[in-house]
């Protein structure tokens, strides 16, 4: 393994320590407060744990250099890591929302609401730093993996943020013993239906978060092409060479696989052209786009251009 990858895996391994310590405090804002609210945050938290070692054992793999049986390298399996990470969002929804139901059903009154809520922030806290880092380090570094669990431990916050936000109303509205009907039949004290209300829309934030994933990582294993503005940024390399008409090219194909990119191209000379000026052109070109790409494999194929079947590609 290189050494960026293993500064890579270093970020995975921040993440776990990371899981592990909001669990454990979510976990013990959760027993204070026996809030189905901060019991639905606790169990995102264990997702985000499995998702993190997950994240790791990937990190390790991508970070293998290719060989006989992959030649084109092993990135492709950072898409499991956030396919896997999908899916077990989706079942921490589900969880989360049985047990919203229930206590909906079953109220239970909540204690000591100002201690839960400061572990809960300390806890979101940790998670805010985590996810900055890891979105920063995997757009700079390209990785998919890095950015998708940043972006789902932002998503975590935001959880966190709700949560808290409706705890806090029950806390300040206790005070004026606020009279809903619906409420008081279920036998609560006014707000403190906000609760079971807030983890079942927590629930349904995170399906979407989920799906969100999983749509990435069905892109990914599909072979998407590069985004718009990559494919513009190749084309205009392209078109310098290509304005005259001795020179032209076709068949551009672009594609990811985890933080590697793919690019293929035919390019069309004259056709008593040498070797060497085919290939000194050729050089050129993937040289100035490789300047725009740190991490991409060019696969370019000399034509001449008067040939008819070298245009029906």
């Amino acid at each position: 393994m290189n050494t960026q990858q293993q500064s890579l895996s270093r970020y995975g391994w921040l993440s776990i320590m990371a899981a592990i310590a909001t669990i454990a405090l979510k976990s013990y804002a959760y027993l204070l407060t026996d809030s189905v609210g901060l019991l639905s945050d606790a169990l995102e938290s264990i997702i985000n744990l499995m998702a993190a070692v997950i994240m790791l054992i990937v990190l390790s793999i991508s970070a293998r250099p290719p060989d006989d049986k992959h030649a084109y390298g092993h990135e492709k399996i950072e898409y499991f890591s956030s396919g896997a990470e999908g899916i077990l969002i989706l079942l921490a929804a589900i969880s989360i929302g049985v047990t919203a139901w229930e206590r909906l059903w079953t109220p239970q009154p909540l204690q000591q609401l100002d201690i839960g809520i400061a572990i809960s922030i300390f806890a979101s806290l940790i998670n805010l730093v985590v996810a900055k880092i890891l979105i920063s380090v995997g757009k700079r570094r390209q990785s998919i993996t890095l950015e998708s669990d940043g972006k789902h431990l932002m998503t975590d916050v935001w959880t966190t943020v709700g949560i808290l936000i409706g705890i806090a109303s029950i806390t300040a509205a206790n005070y004026f013993e606020p009279s809903l009907a619906v409420a008081r039949k279920l036998g609560m004290s006014g707000w403190e239906i906000l609760d079971p209300i807030i983890a079942i829309l927590v629930a349904i934030n995170i399906v979407w978060a989920g799906l969100q994933l999983i749509r990435r990582t069905i892109s990914g294993l599909i072979d998407t092409a590069l985004t718009d503005e990559e494919q513009a940024a190749i084309i205009q390399i392209l078109d310098q060479f290509s304005d005259s008409d001795d020179i032209a090219y076709h068949a551009l194909r672009t594609r990811y696989a985890g933080s590697r990119r793919f690019m293929s191209v035919h390019i069309l000379v004259p056709g008593n052209w040498t070797v060497q000026q085919g290939h000194d052109l050729v050089e050129t070109i993937e040289q100035q786009i490789m300047i725009l790409f740190n991490n991409i494999d060019i696969d370019t194929h000399l034509e001449p251009i008067e040939d008819l079947v070298s245009w029906r590609h």
